[in-house]
């Protein structure tokens, strides 16, 4: 692992240095100590891939980042930037991405656009309304411990996965309203999402029992959660093997960061509308809106010490969304939209996607020191440490009601009604809070290209209350780029 992790920087360092510039400049002499080589022209650098997410495993692959810094007035923002990544999971997932964000094509305004495949192969399902849903912890603890034989103590993970391709397109424009600060943005973004395997199958059992003994084997007689939220009526059947979102998002921006890949003092606010009609060509029509707040306070300045926190609302207007719309976080501009709540994009330590609801409030509060700064075969190095606490919960709840009839189940209805009971017994009324806390390591090359190593754990991990206890996860390690926001 740490072999993987020395060769992965060694390569980045050389990679970018033979393929930077030569038009890089230096501060004045004088203050050169304390100031950044400013960057100018074309810096190009393909890198291996070598990550680790606990919810998806090693990573591996490549990517080529393409920056052009252009007189270097701009330093450490960019004119344009081009991002290329093909990747793979250990745990079957691929993931393919294309993005491409230009300042200068289109005068006054900037573009940007992405265009991803990420095909699923076990992604993590754990139900609605975050504690209203039950992680059956001790199952899942049992299934991992290979001295049980008991018949059943099979692998039981997939209880909470299934099958997921999510192909995705968005373009963003983002244009001045008042002293490049306060922009407008305006965007389009299509979504095509297919849920399950085929003939109608969560997964594909034979793949995830490869290799597994007889007794650890998922036995393709038992439902994962997917199904039964579908026979129970909390997945609706015509939208439950997913569709086609077709969205127009508008929204404000107010941002005065002082740079964008790893700011340090200065506020960035968005408030965004997502518009998804059946007329223009989205299955099931909804409509969404998020709100987001971040600020950057220098408590050293120098980008030594900086305290960070961002505060995000995603909410639904009326009360119907398409249940695979849900996790995603709504993201304008050089970014695309991320998967919630849990992850590393979003809460850290927690189950993926293990929070979500019609309404979902989430906070990130983190201290960044940068405990080291200097520069190597001309380039901007340093190091940095950080602590966080990120939570979220659920705000307004996804309707979890049975639905069943009995005219739909026949004979079965008495026994698939028990089943939903006793899984929604004892269970809150509403969710709480899904706290999680932890801290990491950064490199970060020329205030833009950051690798970051970082560790999260859920606070009910350690929590005796049998309502939340455990019901998180045990935490998280990642190994993945930038900074969280």
């Amino acid at each position: 692992m740490k072999k993987c992790i020395l060769t992965l920087l060694a390569i980045m360092l050389i990679s970018t240095n033979l393929f930077a510039s030569e038009g890089d400049s230096r501060a004045d002499s004088t203050e050169n100590k304390k100031k950044d080589i400013v960057k100018k022209g074309f810096s190009i650098g393909p890198l291996p891939i070598v990550a680790f997410d606990a919810d998806k495993g090693f990573q591996l692959g490549a990517l080529l980042n393409l920056y052009d810094f252009g007189d270097g007035s701009q330093y450490p923002n960019m004119r344009q930037k081009l991002y290329f990544e093909a990747s793979f999971f250990t745990k079957g997932s691929q993931l393919f991405v294309l993005s491409y964000d230009n300042k200068f094509l289109i005068p006054g305004v900037r573009w940007s656009s992405s265009l991803v495949l990420a095909n699923e192969k076990a992604m993590d399902f754990y139900g609605f309304n975050g504690y209203m849903s039950y992680y059956d912890y001790e199952r899942i603890a049992m299934g991992k411990d290979k001295k049980n034989t008991d018949p059943n103590a099979f692998i039981y993970s997939p209880m909470y996965r299934k099958n997921r391709l999510n192909l995705l397109f968005k373009s963003d424009f983002t244009g001045n309203i008042w002293k490049k600060k306060l922009f407008w943005e305006a965007g389009y973004q299509f979504n095509y999402i297919k849920v399950g395997y085929k003939d109608q199958q969560a997964l594909n059992l034979d793949k995830i029992n490869k290799n597994k003994a007889e007794n650890k084997m998922y036995p393709a007689t038992e439902p994962t959660l997917f199904d039964l939220y579908r026979k129970w009526g909390i997945i609706p059947e015509d939208e439950a093997w997913g569709g086609f979102n077709s969205i127009l998002r508008l929204g404000l921006l107010f941002d005065t960061r002082d740079k964008e890949s790893a700011p340090s003092k200065g506020i960035w606010a968005e408030g965004h509308v997502t518009i998804a009609p059946k007329w223009l060509g989205t299955s099931v029509p909804h409509y969404r809106y998020s709100l987001t707040f971040r600020h950057y306070v220098p408590i050293v300045k120098n980008d030594v010490l900086t305290f960070a926190y961002r505060l995000n609302y995603e909410g639904t207007f009326g009360n119907k969304t398409p249940y695979y719309a849900m996790p995603f976080i709504t993201v304008m501009g050089a970014q695309y939209d991320r998967d919630g709540m849990g992850g590393y994009r979003t809460v850290r330590g927690l189950l993926r996607n293990r929070v979500q609801g019609l309404d979902m409030a989430t906070y990130n509060v983190e201290f960044r020191w940068r405990f080291v700064s200097f520069k190597l075969w001309k380039q901007n190095i340093a190091f940095g440490l950080n602590v966080f606490s990120d939570g979220t919960m659920v705000t307004r709840k996804y309707d979890m009601s049975f639905k069943a009839t009995p005219e739909q189940l026949g004979e079965d209805f008495t026994k698939v009604k028990a089943a939903y009971d006793a899984y929604m017994e004892g269970r809150p009324k509403s969710d709480r809070p899904h706290i999680t806390f932890g801290g990491g390591l950064r490199f970060i090359m020329n205030q833009n290209f950051i690798v970051a190593f970082e560790y999260g754990m859920p606070v009910s991990r350690f929590c005796k209350d049998p309502v939340i206890k455990k019901q998180d996860g045990n935490g998280a390690f990642y190994i993945n780029t930038g900074f969280l926001f």
